[in-house]
């Protein structure tokens, strides 16, 4: 999930989604106001309006839970605003 925490509305055009440690996948948010307090997700495969709306449109799994990936928020000059890591996944 990514929120806004701010207290202002966030314009996404520009704004990038990626995985840190190589710079793929990328995710380039087309469009879309986030308004302060809302969560918005960037699914793999599938469109979920309710959230957003957001999609990488992968056929494949793109964050492998058995190699700890960290995920990037850049606004649109490149700043890395937010990122989020993960441990493997029990079981991997």
């Amino acid at each position: 999930m990514i929120k806004n925490n701010s207290a202002t509305a966030i314009n996404l055009v520009g704004w990038k989604l990626r995985d840190t440690s190589d710079n793929t996948p990328s995710f380039t948010f087309p469009a879309g106001m986030v308004q302060p307090g809302q969560e918005i997700r960037v699914y793999t495969k599938q469109v979920n309006l309710e959230s957003g709306g957001y999609s990488f449109n992968s056929g494949t799994a793109i964050w492998n839970n058995c190699v700890p990936d960290t995920a990037g928020l850049f606004d649109p000059a490149g700043n890395l605003v937010s990122q989020l890591s993960y441990a493997k996944s029990p079981g991997c």
